[in-house]
């Protein structure tokens, strides 16, 4: 197969080269936001490794170059790759719980058909997990099992042999397999999610329960800053942010539940069912529902301001939010 060049100059279009190349890369810019997001698991940083990628391709030699998203696609791996880990140092020092940024859109628009696919197949849950591998199994995962690349295209962004690579993404896949896998109906994921905040606005312990797994996990990422001030302020220690179990997270919804849910719109999060609190143009904090064969298995909650940063659903319903749009 012949090598993907562009079109030769002529004396009416200057730099033909550059438009070209810029306009094949804006073809694919969802598609690589999407591969950023899958490995970083945050919008901001997902931009910014695609900002990255663009300035890399532009200095970049391309004779060789046979398969455009292909090339772009590893050129993305590499720079979430080096993010990953620069920021695995960091977030050793975070304190609480950390959660991903959100993917939001409204609950009743379908939003841009690839960006409303890509953040479906990218569920909480599954990015949850993903924080717990290393780098190198996180992108072998990713590249391999979620976007279809070949082990010996991945073998050298993560410097191994194709076999190598496979052994990364295998030891991932074992890690993954262990993640909830969600009921994928929509609508019976907000009915289900509708019933339970109901029963909290009701105070009704025994339909809380009801509605939750036995084994239900309940985070909340209020973001370092805001933890560490509430301690202080407070002189204690930093309040709970992970529940476990259904008694305790029905007590907790029944305590706390209510001063926020006169505030709460239904909302898509990361395509499943999931509620926005406080103004859709600057939300307090975004909760995702994960459902397994009809119960809530898990409630996480962002609250972090930097997480939220760019969340705008007011007047644009049904877009994907939060730099997801292309």
């Amino acid at each position: 197969m012949d090598a993907i060049a562009a079109p030769a100059p002529d004396a009416d279009r200057p730099h033909p080269g550059d438009i070209w190349l810029a306009e094949q890369f804006e073809t694919h810019r969802v598609h690589l936001r999407t591969v950023a997001y899958s490995m970083l698991g945050s919008r901001s940083d997902a931009d910014d490794a695609v900002q990255e990628a663009w300035l890399r391709v532009t200095r970049a030699d391309r004779a060789d170059v046979v398969n455009l998203r292909a090339w772009l696609t590893t050129v993305v791996g590499r720079i979430s790759l080096d993010m990953l880990r620069t920021r695995r140092s960091r977030r050793e020092d975070y304190p609480g719980t950390s959660l991903p940024e959100p993917i939001v859109r409204m609950h009743d628009e379908p939003g841009p058909e690839e960006a409303a696919v890509a953040a479906d197949s990218i569920g909480l849950a599954l990015l949850i997990v993903l924080d717990t591998l290393n780098p190198a199994e996180r992108l072998a995962f990713v590249l391999h099992d979620v976007f279809g690349m070949a082990f010996d295209e991945i073998a050298p962004i993560v410097s191994r042999t194709p076999a190598a690579a496979r052994q990364l993404a295998s030891r991932a896949r074992r890690r993954v397999r262990s993640a909830p896998r969600p009921d994928t109906d929509l609508v019976r994921q907000r009915r289900i999610v509708d019933a339970f905040l109901a029963a909290a606005r009701d105070g009704d312990f025994d339909a809380l329960v009801g509605a939750l797994a036995p084994d239900v996990r309940f985070q909340l990422d209020i973001g370092a800053h805001r933890l560490g001030a509430h301690a202080a302020a407070a002189h204690r220690t930093a309040p709970e942010t992970t529940l476990v179990g259904a008694d305790v997270v029905a007590k907790q919804m029944i305590e706390v539940g209510p001063q926020f849910l006169a505030q709460i719109t239904p909302v898509i999060v990361n395509g499943s069912a999931g509620t926005l609190a406080g103004r859709l143009d600057r939300p307090g904090g975004v909760a995702g529902f994960t459902i397994v064969d009809g119960l809530i298995v898990r409630i996480d909650v962002i609250a972090d301001p930097e997480k939220l940063r760019g969340i705008d659903l007011g007047g644009k319903a049904g877009e994907e939010t939060g730099g997801t749009r292309a």
